[in-house]
């Protein structure tokens, strides 16, 4: 009878080069489905790449399969984060760095506009606050002002 020692074991390993280590592929069709169900329902989805077991040239891959689309911003909160549309209308990629510049969090956003470039009912609530004062300010100090509106 065989021992369990005799059985030969064999640890294939890819080739540097190789970009085959299989996890960008998933990816696109967890994107596809997501898509689908903004589409259809109207249901954002936000992927955390962080969590995703990358193997060497996975998220290149993923990156170059979605390609770049025509609209780009970046935001400066507790370090720059820089937001790009893919090639696929409404699938987004947000890079969040920290103030040293590394990378804290990689996400894909499917929606309309990320959240992240939304402004918060909050902001609005303190803006409207803000300009109410302004305009007080303006009135007070130019009294043509008041009879203009």
């Amino acid at each position: 009878m065989a021992e369990f020692a005799d059985i030969p074991i064999r640890i294939a390993q890819p080739d540097a080069g190789s970009q085959q280590f299989g996890n960008a592929v998933p990816i696109l069709h967890e994107i596809r489905h997501a898509l689908e169900r903004l589409a259809e329902q109207g249901e954002p989805t936000r992927i955390d790449l962080a969590a995703m077991p990358f193997g060497p040239g996975d998220e290149e891959r993923l990156m170059t399969l979605l390609g770049q689309g025509e609209v780009e911003a970046k935001v400066d909160a507790l370090g720059p984060t820089r937001v790009w549309e893919t090639r696929f209308a409404g699938v987004w990629v947000l890079d969040y760095a920290n103030v040293d510049g590394e990378r804290i969090a990689l996400q894909i956003e499917v929606d309309e506009i990320p959240r992240l470039l939304r402004t918060q009912r909050a902001d609005i609530i303190d803006s409207l606050a803000a300009l109410d004062a302004a305009l007080a300010s303006a009135t007070a100090t130019d009294p043509a002002a008041e009879s203009r509106h």
